[in-house]
C-alpha cells in the first residue's frame, strides 16, 4: 500500500512541475526590464522603484569595495549625492539558474559628486532571486573599468 501512495505522490508531483515552471525567456525579459527600471531610478532619484525591486537583504559592493545595504543604497538615491545625469547598462549577459539569475555587463555613468563632474564605466554583476512570485535584486557588485570609455 505504501508503494501505491508513493507512486501516486510521484505522479502528482511530476504533473504539477510543468505548471510551476516559469518561461526562461520571460524571466530574462522581466529581469532586463527591471535592470533598466533600476538604472532609471538611480538617474531620476526614484527611491520607490528601488524599494520595489531590491530584496530586503540587498547588498551593493561599490567600486570602493565598501558594502552598502538596501537602506543605505536607497538613502543615497534620495539624497541625490552623487547626482546622475546618465546611468545606463550595456553589453548585458544573462544566466538563469532556476530561482536565481546573474546579469553581468557595463554600467556607464555621468553626473556630479560633491559638485565635481564625473564620467566612468563599471563592470557589474547583479544577482537576482525569484521569491514570492517575483524577481528581486539580492546583490550587486561594481568594479571601475580602467580602459577608456567607448
Amino acid at each position: 500500500m505504501k508503494a501505491f501512495h508513493w507512486c501516486v505522490a510521484a505522479a502528482l508531483a511530476a504533473t504539477a512541475l510543468p505548471a510551476l515552471a516559469r518561461d526562461a525567456a520571460q524571466d530574462r525579459r522581466d529581469i532586463l526590464e527591471a535592470e533598466a527600471a533600476l538604472s532609471e531610478a538611480f538617474e531620476n532619484r526614484d527611491a520607490d522603484t528601488l524599494r520595489a525591486w531590491l530584496d530586503e537583504r540587498f547588498v551593493l559592493t561599490g567600486s570602493n569595495g565598501i558594502p552598502a545595504d538596501r537602506a543605505q543604497t536607497i538613502a543615497e538615491v534620495e539624497s541625490g549625492e552623487p547626482a546622475y545625469d546618465v546611468f545606463r547598462n550595456r553589453d548585458q549577459v544573462f544566466h538563469l539558474y532556476g530561482d536565481a539569475a546573474v546579469v553581468t555587463g557595463i554600467t556607464s555613468v555621468e553626473g556630479k559628486a560633491g559638485g565635481e563632474p564625473f564620467a566612468a564605466d563599471f563592470q557589474f554583476t547583479d544577482t537576482w532571486v525569484y521569491r514570492d512570485g517575483r524577481w528581486l535584486l539580492a546583490a550587486s557588485h561594481a568594479t571601475r573599468v580602467s580602459t577608456p570609455r567607448d
